[in-house]
């Protein structure tokens, strides 16, 4: 799996990049089909706002972003978010695959 951490108007320094990299990889005890995650972290006016796209194989991306005064607050709601996402949609295969 391959996690991409970027920045727009601002510097990503290593220990944020870490954060984001460790966090994002938690992401593979929801769905284990998981390819790509890009983080994309951005500063504007003293609010910072995260955005995460995780591709995985044959599905759509799931998409989520977040707004906060502290970039760390917003990453960790983001992961949160996309944790939601990827078990509703594990839950909508499994019900699927094994009707009532």
């Amino acid at each position: 799996m391959q996690v991409t951490v970027s920045g727009r108007h601002m510097g990503v320094n290593d220990a944020l990049r870490a954060y984001c990299v460790e966090k994002a990889e938690r992401l593979v005890r929801f769905y284990d089909r998981i390819q790509k995650i890009e983080v994309i972290l951005d500063g504007h006016n003293g609010m910072h706002s995260a955005e995460m796209i995780v591709h995985s194989d044959g599905t759509h991306p799931f998409v989520a972003s977040e707004e906060r005064e502290d970039v760390f607050a917003a990453v960790d709601v983001l992961i949160d978010k996309i944790e939601r996402q990827i078990s509703r949609h594990k839950e909508k295969l499994r019900n699927r695959k094994h009707p009532g």
